[in-house]
């Protein structure tokens, strides 16, 4: 992420998973968000590509917390002003949990952020092979381990291979 935004020539710097689409109008929004001096950047509601209830549940109550919270998942398109984020130093170069770190800094500098009500439509993917309750449950217990203080690089592993198989 932080070689794209290397890469980039404009002033927003947007973060989109491959698996992870933009709701219409996305950047006339974000850029009518940021327009407004209100804001240094922010992310969109979350979607998850299936029809499924338990899906749309999914997404609302990760929307409610990330509003309440302000710590958004890359999963729900971070954009943010470039010259913000360069005073950050770009994400932290970590394997993961590197959007809710960002946050972190952002929120511990006393900026803001805004949750558009848009949603983004994110691949179902990995809910479907893991299980709903077993990933829900998994990022959880792998978000209130990293706030504890164990290291990102310990908890990856647990991320991609799953908790039963260690």
């Amino acid at each position: 992420m932080n070689a794209g935004a290397a890469k980039a020539s404009g002033d927003i710097l947007l973060f989109l998973h491959a698996d992870t689409l933009l709701p219409e109008g996305a950047f006339v929004k974000i850029t009518e968000a940021l327009a407004k001096g209100c804001f240094i950047g922010g992310a969109f509601d979350l979607g998850i590509q299936n029809r499924r209830w338990i899906f749309r549940l999914i997404g609302r109550c990760a929307s409610w917390k990330h509003r309440l919270t302000r710590v958004p998942y890359g999963d729900q398109a971070i954009f943010i002003l470039r010259s913000y984020f360069e005073d950050l130093g770009g994400y932290p170069e970590i394997p993961l949990m590197e959007d809710v770190e960002l946050m972190k800094r952002v929120k511990r500098k006393g900026w803001r952020i805004l949750i558009l009500r848009d949603a983004v439509k994110t691949s179902a993917r990995k809910w479907e092979k893991d299980g709903v309750t077993y990933t829900i449950v998994g990022n959880w217990m792998l978000q209130a381990l990293y706030l504890m203080g164990l290291p990102a690089d310990r908890l990856v592993k647990y991320y991609y291979k799953g908790w039963l198989e260690k």
